[in-house]
């Protein structure tokens, strides 16, 4: 019986972070028009975060107030660093990556997250690969192939094969960076004075953006083994992250005017704070404490393909053949993993009822 109930809460764990995708392809679509507007993104995302965070805290004290376990300073440290890296660094060096080069590279280096993750996982233990079995040669193989499916979605558009081409001018469908804040001038002439050009420091923080968020589900996993209350865990995440966003926030933005909002931001912004942070981290921390760091980061690439689904139906979007064909690598990346780690729960199981 304990079997089927692990079986089942895994299943619920695949759902759910098949639900987080699409969320997230929302996001992308409700708020390309915000952000295309003009919305100053870092003000974007201390109003994101706090909303969040305005919501978890107090779910998270009702719902688990006999499984919380006290604060020690190792979990606080730990909180500390999930916040760093999960909630501020993601999302900042994220947006100043974008800010040094385009949306479409930047899009190219998010395959990295599972990559890291995985790599990441590995070496703390808490992923096991063997790759003398055939259920770690088809880990190692599913993550190449589901990366290869988002980077060709990517790269390779193709042709038009759902609805009509759109207009290459003003390449709407890119989400503009002109409103960026711009970061520490010391930092930046720091790097400046090594070499490197600015397209070079947006590719950094992109790397840097993706190696965060790859830390955050890598830390998070053995914790959750610890501090079994989940939802707890992101809320302590959210309040480092949002108190490093709203620091930051006020030392690079400089005019009031950048924090008033209009109808449709203010829609895009409590869109990004209830359902893309609240509703998705929670998901994406429960998933992880069942599923593992690796897995959960494993279905990062199918955001492209839920957004190129959620365009097609709101926007009017066309689906291209990349879409498609990288979608599919996605779809049967992520089948290869699942079944590896399906066997792999299996043979433990049948190990177990054999002592």
């Amino acid at each position: 019986m304990a079997a089927v109930a692990a079986g089942g809460e895994a299943w619920k764990a695949h759902a759910a972070m098949a639900l987080v995708q699409l969320f997230t392809g929302g996001y992308h679509v409700i708020t390309k028009v915000a952000l295309n507007v003009g919305i100053n993104q870092l003000v974007f995302c201390v109003f994101r975060d706090l909303i969040a965070l305005c919501i978890l805290a107090p779910v998270a004290y009702m719902r688990e107030k006999r499984v919380r376990l006290p604060i020690t300073r190792p979990l606080l440290l730990s909180f500390f660093f999930l916040g760093l890296t999960g909630i501020f660094g993601n999302q900042l060096l994220f947006l100043i990556g974008l800010s040094y080069t385009n949306p479409t590279y930047a899009a190219a280096v998010q395959p990295a997250i599972p990559v890291f993750t995985f790599l990441l996982a590995a070496l703390m233990g808490t992923e096991a690969v063997n790759l003398l079995r055939t259920e770690g040669q088809l880990k190692v193989g599913g993550t190449l192939v589901c990366v290869s499916g988002a980077i060709l979605m990517v790269l390779f558009r193709g042709l038009a094969v759902v609805g009509y081409k759109e207009s290459e001018l003003g390449e709407q469908s890119e989400i503009s960076a002109r409103a960026q804040p711009e970061p520490s001038g010391w930092l930046i002439s720091y790097f400046l004075d090594f070499g490197f050009d600015h397209w070079h420091l947006g590719v950094l923080c992109l790397i840097g953006n993706c190696m965060c968020m790859a830390a955050y589900l890598a830390i998070q996993a053995p914790l959750l083994s610890k501090y079994p209350a989940s939802l707890s865990v992101t809320a302590y995440s959210y309040f480092f992250g949002a108190l490093f966003m709203v620091l930051t926030a006020f030392f690079l933005t400089n005019e009031s005017t950048d924090w008033s909002l209009t109808h449709s931001e203010l829609f895009a912004v409590f869109y990004a704070g209830i359902v893309a942070s609240a509703v998705n981290y929670g998901l994406l921390t429960w998933s992880n404490k069942i599923l593992g760091p690796a897995l959960v980061a494993l279905y990062n690439p199918l955001q492209p393909v839920a957004s190129a689904m959620l365009s097609r139906i709101f926007l009017g979007s066309p689906i291209y053949l990349g879409s498609i064909l990288g979608g599919s690598l996605v779809i049967a990346g992520l089948y290869l993993v699942t079944w590896a780690s399906y066997r792999e729960r299996q043979v433990r199981i049948h190990k177990f009822d054999h002592m």
